[in-house]
């Protein structure tokens, strides 16, 4: 008798934008026995994993660990910060900065929502702009998704951080940096965020399941008088008992033995050549792009995020169609697209643990789905790629 699901030979290939490939490292490092999360032992490992985690947000600030997705620091964000009624402006980049803005209206807060193509990141003349208007300063926070996952477009959070400087406003400058931490250069500190909102289960090369947020002195001032609903989410008590490694409900352990074997690995290899090697990746990527005459989603050349790239799919073909080819072919998962792209776009997800090679059989597994499928394109996608990597340091 046939087994309904036969093995497929070799590894699956998960080049989805995240939750991105677990190093066998970490994964064994999760594998050991829980310990005491009172003990001396344990706080030790907290300290160490917020330590190293701050070098990696580019902060001297506390970051603060929650069992969530990134879900949940956004409204963490949002809580300790705000009260009800207040104003936020946010900027549609895409569809995970609308999902923001929605957590944000059902938490009571009034959005005002700066309305884009998808295809951009943020309009920083519309954020002069906005901030300009604001004579009465009702906004008390500026929501930014630094690399919107969904659509391949990075946002300049420097240059958001110089405008409110330069017009005096007193914003809170909120950032999403799920899927560019420990991907694309970011400094928290230097660049003057007041919230930078993360997960796990991207470039920190773990599992979902933990969200965590660094908070300014500025926004932890803001939450003394902050009166939106928390319990859970109430960075105060968190901070107290991180004070002395421990937290005020029992923490994922598991995921903390593997925060810590990450943080590890990226520290070893040293946040620039970690930037670097992700740039590398992606600029092949763009150049096999290139060569089979597709498009990006971003339409921006100097605003593409370096975690991944979104394909944008010609006129009357099926992004979605194009995945389940290369899914039942190749093993391998692509990204599809979301909100208002989805079946325009795919998206090739190159953050985390990848190295060239990796990168090579990603490539050729999509241009060999190219054709496959009947999607109109040229051949040398791959080539191209390949001459950018054995050429590039």
């Amino acid at each position: 008798m046939s087994k309904q699901n036969p093995r497929v030979p070799g590894r699956h290939f998960l080049q989805i934008p995240g939750p991105s490939n677990v190093p066998d490292q970490v994964l064994r490092a999760m594998a050991r026995p829980t310990i005491d999360h009172r003990s001396a032992e344990f706080a030790q490992l907290t300290h160490r994993v917020l330590k190293n985690l701050g070098r990696v947000f580019q902060t001297e600030e506390p970051v603060l660990l929650f069992p969530s997705s990134g879900t949940g620091a956004w409204e963490a964000s949002l809580v300790n910060t705000l009260s009800p009624g207040d104003r936020v402006l946010a900027f549609e980049t895409g569809h995970f900065a609308t999902l923001w803005k929605k957590v944000a209206i059902r938490l009571g807060l009034e959005v005002e929502w700066v309305e884009g193509d998808w295809r951009h990141g943020v309009d920083l003349e519309a954020l002069e702009t906005k901030l300009a208007q604001d004579a009465d300063q009702r906004l008390k926070a500026v929501l930014i998704v630094h690399s919107e996952t969904s659509t391949g477009a990075l946002s300049d959070i420097e240059g958001a951080r110089r405008i409110l400087d330069a017009t005096g406003h007193p914003a809170l400058l909120m950032v999403d940096t799920i899927s560019s931490l420990a991907s694309v250069d970011y400094r928290h500190d230097e660049w003057g965020v007041d919230v930078t909102v993360c997960c796990s289960q991207k470039g920190l090369m773990l599992p979902p399941g933990l969200g965590m947020t660094a908070a300014s002195e500025k926004a932890r001032a803001a939450s003394e008088s902050a009166s939106l609903p928390r319990s859970y989410w109430d960075w105060g008590p968190v901070l107290k008992m991180n004070r002395k490694g421990f937290f005020p409900y029992t923490p994922p352990t598991n995921l903390l033995y593997g925060m810590d074997e990450a943080l590890d690995m990226l520290l070893d290899e040293g946040l620039e050549a970690v930037f670097a090697r992700h740039r590398r990746l992606a600029e092949a990527t763009r150049a096999a792009v290139t060569a089979w005459g597709l498009e990006n989603c971003c339409l921006d050349p100097d605003g593409l995020t370096d975690s991944l790239t979104a394909v944008w799919m010609p006129d009357g073909h099926d992004a979605d169609e194009l995945r389940k080819v290369i899914l039942d072919r190749f093993d391998m998962s692509l990204g599809t697209g979301l909100g208002k792209v989805k079946g325009r776009v795919f998206r090739i997800g190159h953050l985390g643990d990848m190295n060239d090679l990796m990168l090579a059989g990603t490539l050729s597994g999509v241009e060999m789905g190219l054709a496959l499928a009947k999607v109109p394109h040229q051949k040398g996608g791959i080539a191209a790629a390949l001459d950018y990597l054995s050429g590039s340091e």
